[in-house]
């Protein structure tokens, strides 16, 4: 019970940072967010704290964070609908089976309130998952379904190899360029900022 308690406290804070660091999540999405936490964190068995997904590729570069961003979005689309699918089908005895704690009016101007039932919340936050995901990361969409099609490669096929084998010198001159254009770039901005430090001695 105490551990369930500290979950809720702990998330409940983690959604008014979000809340304050910026207006992307609107209220409404905060909400509906912090109604279903309490839903799901009553009912796990075990919440030991530990992040889903991983920080570490939101500390590289900006590209390299979009395409992390983009395979997050897609994990929370197939999450979110498969939570959907593990709820009962609503029937009018159990209708408000899947209901939230607290009152069941909504709010004003058609706001998600506390007690309105899990699957509506769901495909509420499921819909602006996928607007974001359509709007802001269509070209990080493709270059995941590329990368994912390279699984798909058939390695034992005598053709495959074949072609594989007479792409490869155009391809490892391309990977080989790109990390030279990277290095050489770094050295750009090296020699910029040491130029502007020699300025602003010179002034001095």
């Amino acid at each position: 019970m105490v551990t369930t308690v500290r979950a809720v406290v702990c998330l409940s804070l983690w959604l008014v940072v979000c809340q304050v660091r910026g207006s992307y999540i609107p209220p409404k999405m905060n909400r509906t967010i912090y109604n279903l936490l309490q839903h799901y964190v009553s009912i796990a068995k075990r919440f030991n704290g530990k992040p889903v997904f991983s920080r570490d590729p939101l500390a590289g570069k900006m590209e390299a964070k979009r395409v992390f961003m983009g395979g997050v979005l897609e994990t929370y689309e197939k999450l979110i609908g498969q939570m959907l699918k593990q709820l009962p089908t609503p029937t009018p005895q159990t209708a408000g089976s899947n209901e939230l704690p607290g009152s069941a009016a909504i709010a004003d101007g058609g706001e998600v309130g506390a007690g309105e039932d899990v699957r509506t919340q769901l495909s509420y936050i499921l819909k602006k998952v996928q607007e974001l995901r359509k709007h802001r990361y269509q070209e990080q969409e493709k270059l995941l379904q590329e990368l994912r099609d390279l699984k798909h490669i058939q390695m034992d096929n005598l053709v495959v190899q074949s072609k594989a084998l007479w792409e490869l010198p155009w391809l490892y001159e391309e990977a080989s360029s790109l990390y030279e254009i990277k290095m050489e770039r770094r050295k750009r901005r090296r020699r910029r900022r040491q130029a502007r430090r020699v300025k602003t001695q010179n002034r001095d």
